[in-house]
């Protein structure tokens, strides 16, 4: 008996992760008021009510898809302690920056959403909120000066446009982007930290 309860268990696991992956893609490619619940169960062959099992909503849906997708941006990203702090920012953006080429459309129509869904404002601006705060625990362990905290979360908007500038036109390599927001980055922070004339 036990035994088929953690079968079962494992298939609703299972679909419940195969219907957040397809979450993913179908936000990615529509905006979120051009999907319906209707639409979504037809898109993963289930039917309407089933979909209702998982998530009771289109809003509940939305939200656990973008989890999802924050989950892996988390562990792609994730610090590597045993790096100095700049190169731990590097290897971060590396990391960042493969899941947006592999993503662009996704990227880009998260971004679009940001007007029409506060969903997606919200985990936006935690994922900044905790982005930067990594940012500067790493590179000013003792004390964050005020200068670099605004620099650093202006940088982070900053890269919202230069990635979108990337994806729409692709006429540069992915390190010509890395270069150019860690050098921005670096002349922000040297700016912001520079004693005062």
């Amino acid at each position: 008996m036990a035994e088929g309860l953690i079968r079962r268990r494992l298939e609703v696991d299972e679909r419940r992760r195969q219907l957040l992956l397809l979450g993913v893609e179908l936000f990615a490619e529509h905006a979120y008021n051009e999907l319906s619940m209707r639409k979504i169960a037809k898109a993963a062959g289930i039917s309407h009510a089933l979909l209702y099992r998982y998530f009771p909503s289109k809003q509940s849906y939305f939200r656990a898809a973008l989890e999802h997708a924050a989950e892996e941006l988390r562990a792609r990203t994730a610090p590597d302690p045993s790096l100095p702090p700049w190169e731990q920012l590097v290897a971060g953006l590396e990391g960042f920056l493969q899941l947006v080429d592999e993503n662009a459309l996704a990227y880009r129509q998260l971004l679009r959403s940001l007007a029409s869904a506060p969903e997606v404002r919200e985990l936006i601006d935690e994922v900044r909120e905790t982005t930067s705060e990594r940012i500067l625990a790493g590179l000013f362990p003792d004390q964050v000066p005020p200068k670099a905290r605004a620099a650093v979360k202006g940088w982070l908007w900053y890269m919202d446009g230069v990635l979108l500038d990337w994806i729409e036109h692709r006429d540069l390599e992915r390190g010509d982007v890395r270069d150019l927001l860690l050098g921005t980055l670096g002349a922000a922070l040297a700016v912001a930290t520079a004693p005062p004339t």
